[in-house]
């Protein structure tokens, strides 16, 4: 039925499968930023913490009688350490942003997003009956020409904290421009959560940005928090709005119980450690920057190739050693690339040897 396409991603080397890979590799792939995901202790206190109550999962859509008291403590947490007014947790980023998008664009608004944002941002974008742009990646001059230039009743701005395929940060100018222009700001700090910031809480912390009315800060928890869901903060109106008027979480089953008191595990410990994890993420940035010549902003170190079978080729090399790198390719990304994380998790003699070998090996561009 789909032979032909099949056959198409495979001849392009754009075919993509699912793979259990060995655990005992040395993961340098995934978003597990801070190596959260094999603490056990975690996963114990978590367990503990379900086993207070009768209910271990939530049954239920949030509005119905899946809120849960551990989805409830885990909001007050964020806003309190985060310094929002309210918060809602949700299944995933992906229907985070789905959320976000779906709802607070209405018909006579704006919605302008970075031309790098996540494909979920993008995918929900196609479900308005409202303007939709698209501003030059991190280019604030940009999205101000564009806000100036069109008529609406509000504009909604969706930025990235850090930006998961190239590791860059939001430029600090995009929150002048959206209080300047006083637009609703969507920051997704998917992939700067736990990673910047004086404890590690990701750009609004970096740049020392007190939330605003104007400011949605939406964040994972599948990546430096080692377990899977999501959480949006912003305002009370707009949560209130949201609860009430986002399909994705009106008609979703309410957030794992298990997985939201692991991430509230997580959080506490990023907060606890976050000096000793803060030098440990600079140490491997340096290490990055040492070997291969690049400013690093980020765990997420990008480098580029010359073809998709360039990519799979080093990927299947590091495997070959033991290792777990990310060969990013079409139509994820324009540019082939490998994606490798600095992770917390992974000694620096380990990650100073795979780097070494993988430069001896190619020219990269």
């Amino acid at each position: 039925m789909y032979e032909r396409e099949l056959l198409a991603l495979h001849k392009s080397n754009r075919f993509r499968e699912r793979v259990c890979y060995d655990e005992n590799l040395i993961d340098l792939a995934s978003n597990d930023y801070l190596g959260f995901a094999e603490d056990y202790s975690l996963f114990e206190a978590a367990v503990k913490e379900v086993g207070r109550f009768r209910f271990h999962a939530p049954k239920a859509s949030q509005l119905i009688n899946g809120y849960h008291p551990i989805h409830k403590a885990f909001e007050e947490y964020l806003c309190k350490i985060n310094r929002f007014e309210s918060a809602i947790v949700a299944g995933s980023g992906f229907l985070a942003n789905l959320s976000l998008i779906e709802a607070l664009v209405r018909k006579k608004d704006m919605l302008v997003l970075d031309e790098h944002y996540h494909a979920s941002g993008v995918m929900a974008s196609k479900l308005l009956d409202a303007k939709v742009f698209y501003f030059k990646h991190n280019d604030a001059d940009d999205l101000q020409n564009i806000l100036k230039s069109e008529k609406y009743d509000r504009a909604i701005v969706a930025v990235e904290g850090i930006y998961s395929m190239n590791g860059d940060l939001l430029d600090k100018d995009i929150f002048d421009v959206a209080a300047k222009e006083d637009t609703l700001l969507i920051v997704d700090e998917a992939h700067s959560g736990g990673v910047i910031g004086e404890t590690l809480l990701g750009i609004f912390e970096h740049y020392g940005i007190k939330p605003q009315n104007n400011h949605i800060k939406m964040g994972t928890l599948g990546k430096a928090m080692g377990s899977y869901g999501a959480y949006i903060l912003a305002n009370e109106e707009i949560i209130l709005f949201l609860q009430n008027r986002a399909k994705a979480l009106v008609y979703a089953t309410a957030p794992s119980v298990f997985d939201i008191a692991l991430s509230h595990e997580s959080l506490k410990k990023s907060q606890r450690s976050s000096k000793m994890l803060k030098e440990a993420i600079l140490q491997r940035k340096n290490l990055a920057n040492e070997i291969f010549g690049k400013k690093v902003e980020s765990p997420i170190l990008k480098l580029c190739v010359r073809s998709s079978s360039d990519a799979l080729k080093l990927k299947s090399l590091a495997l070959d050693e033991g290792y777990l790198i990310g060969a990013i390719r079409a139509p994820t990304v324009s540019v082939p690339m490998l994606r490798i994380i600095l992770r917390v998790g992974v000694p620096l003699d380990k990650m100073r040897y795979i780097f070494e070998k993988l430069k001896s090996s190619y020219v990269f561009s």
